[in-house]
């Protein structure tokens, strides 16, 4: 499968123009991240809608019943499953600035051949990507397991968490964007997404 994702995105282009940023929202953005991420420059053409993304992003970045950790791994586990380099990149990048541990954190699309994870970590892992596939395919014994290990208040954060991250990554691969190489400055390479990696997958 990574050889077949590499193969599109070296022919994957942006489907939409970037727009003109305001200068002190550019600005910022590179203050805090090198460069202007080309998902903000996709949806200012918008810029209603990008404003209530940045707003909701935000907030999502305030939520703290569900370990930080836990989220991340999540959201790369959904960006490898879904094919969207930019949010997987970005997120190991996080990771990094996060203090996480990026030996661990790089193994996130391969999580299922890997041993660096804790059983709590794959089940997270397994619960996004099972969010992830059409149609889903949570079971009873999963949500029951997460609910015993988290509580409710962290399920339901991290549940809606992870479908932040679908709709984050599916726009991103619809609209062309693919990896800026901000995990570039990660001593760890990332590591490839294997071919038995969410074999049971169908989205």
């Amino acid at each position: 499968m990574q050889d077949r994702q590499t193969s599109k995105e070296n022919t994957m282009a942006l489907r939409v123009p970037k727009a003109e940023l305001p200068a002190e929202l550019r600005e910022n953005l590179i203050e805090q991240l090198g460069s202007v991420p080309e998902p903000n420059e996709v949806l200012w053409n918008h810029p209603e809608l990008a404003e209530a993304n940045q707003e909701f992003s935000a907030r999502v970045a305030t939520w703290d019943a569900a370990e930080a950790s836990l989220k991340t791994f999540a959201h790369m586990a959904v960006a490898a499953q879904v094919g969207c380099s930019w949010c997987l990149d970005i997120n190991y990048f996080a990771a990094r600035n996060q203090n996480l541990d990026l030996a661990k954190a790089s193994q996130v699309p391969r999580w299922r051949e890997s041993e660096a994870f804790t059983p709590l970590e794959r089940e997270v892992m397994e619960y996004a990507e099972a969010m992830t596939h059409t149609p889903t395919t949570v079971t009873d014994e999963l949500s029951a397991s997460l609910l015993g290990r988290l509580g409710a208040a962290a399920l339901v954060e991290l549940t809606v968490f992870i479908g932040y991250a679908n709709m984050a990554a599916r726009c991103n691969t619809a609209h062309g964007i693919t990896s800026q190489g901000y995990s570039d400055a990660c001593d760890i390479p990332l590591a490839g997404r294997s071919e038995a990696s969410g074999a049971a997958s169908t989205a």
